[in-house]
């Protein structure tokens, strides 16, 4: 009888942890305004490096440490990717790419509320969230409890992970790096 009742205490206050530390990725992604780190990018095998800078709600500049110097930018409708290798750019309606969900920040709030638990791997929380056909996977530090990844298919059907390192937030953005005007050849 003693150990029916340690294992429902021990079943609550595991609960109880979980909840405790859902609130608080939830409460730390509130009071997130933008984010600036560097990346690493694994498309289905090819690496590609760079730093980024979200504003929240749905805006993202992203240059790349290539030859080409490759640049995503979202001003939170269009996403346009632009580079110099064949002069020419790319423009996408942002609803019709993952990063459209990834950039909200209510959405992921709203989806990590309604998960039953968050995964612990390693220095992480991962949460698998879905939406409609797509499946996406959040990661955030298990110690700052920062945004530090994602994992998803893009809209060429290729498995993107990316993960995230050198993590500033709420800092000073200039809003001019959000215009895809700037970047069309």
């Amino acid at each position: 009888m003693l150990r029916f009742f340690l294992i429902i205490i021990f079943f609550f206050l595991t609960l109880n942890s979980n909840a405790e530390i859902k609130e608080k990725i939830i409460q730390n992604l509130k009071n997130t305004k933008n984010l600036d780190f560097k990346f690493e990018q694994n498309i289905n095998g090819k690496i590609e490096n760079g730093n980024c800078t979200i504003e929240y709600p749905k805006k993202i500049f992203c240059e790349y440490d290539d030859f080409y110097k490759k640049v995503l930018v979202s001003n939170g409708k269009s996403l346009l990717i632009n580079s110099n290798k064949n002069n020419q750019y790319f423009r996408y309606s942002l609803d019709k790419t993952p990063l459209n969900l990834i950039l909200d920040k209510e959405f992921i709030i709203e989806r990590i509320r309604e998960l039953e638990e968050e995964i612990s791997v390693g220095d992480y929380y991962k949460f698998e969230l879905t939406y409609e056909n797509l499946d996406i996977i959040i990661y955030f530090d298990n110690q700052s409890l920062n945004l530090v990844g994602w994992s998803t298919i893009d809209i060429y059907q290729n498995k993107v992970e990316t993960k995230l390192s050198i993590v500033d937030k709420n800092i000073q953005v200039d809003q001019k790096i959000f215009d895809i005007r700037n970047y069309t050849n």
